[in-house]
């Protein structure tokens, strides 16, 4: 048995949920754009209180490591070390691109097909990755470029349900007859639950001191053309 916390900040959407045996039993989540780090503490009090229960109940914390936005994860990253440090508990990575096709599966009526879940990742590229219709991954996460030519091999064979913010942009150019596009899939700590007492059951634990999300490009900072000083 194990009560876990999940925490999800990859992208624009932020959310935590605590999960009883890989069961949700409260969730909060906003879609506001807002920071995370102004968000996250007060959903993790919430759901205390409306779960009823205390921060020493928890057995594990779970964070989705990404891909996503720099900033979000480590906003998510840095809660979750801090709570795992205190309580001396563990630290359980989920996978959320992987999260993301669980959720899918909920909503996806092509049963057979391919799921690839995109996280925008500005201008035409996205993460993504390919997972088979029982969410078990079939093509590792890549930051990829998207153009008309993009995923004809694999359309040519399959039918493949795409979803998530980065697929968004994609609908004017993937044409292929066994595109499907999937509205309303996003990351969400609800969808982490299963994952994470997988990862609790075969104790696949990440070090809490030198963890880091899963950027998949370096973070850039840019300079601005307009010098204030």
């Amino acid at each position: 048995m194990a009560l876990i916390l999940n925490i999800e900040t990859s992208t624009e959407v932020c959310s935590a949920s605590i999960a009883k045996n890989g069961q949700v039993i409260a969730v909060k989540k906003s879609f506001e754009d807002r920071s995370h780090a102004s968000l996250l503490t007060v959903f993790i009090e919430e759901l205390l209180t409306e779960a009823k229960i205390k921060p020493n109940d928890f057995d594990a914390v779970s964070v989705s490591e990404g891909p996503g936005s720099y900033t979000g994860l480590r906003i998510g990253v840095s809660v979750a070390k801090g709570i795992c440090y205190a309580k001396n508990i563990p630290l359980i990575a989920v996978n959320t691109l992987q999260a993301m096709a669980i959720m899918a599966t909920n909503i996806i009526t092509e049963k057979n097909a391919l799921l690839c879940p995109m996280i925008d990742a500005r201008r035409m590229e996205v993460y993504s990755a390919i997972f088979n219709a029982d969410t078990t991954q079939s093509r590792k996460t890549i930051a990829e470029i998207i153009d008309e030519d993009s995923y004809k091999k694999e359309l040519s064979i399959n039918k493949i349900a795409f979803f998530g913010n980065g697929a968004d942009k994609c609908k004017q150019l993937i044409k292929h007859k066994n595109a499907l596009f999937i509205d309303g899939v996003y990351p969400s700590a609800k969808y982490m639950a299963q994952l994470a007492q997988k990862a609790f059951d075969k104790k696949q634990f990440k070090d809490v001191a030198y963890f880091e999300p899963f950027y998949l490009k370096d973070f850039v900072a840019t300079i601005p053309k307009k010098k204030i000083f």
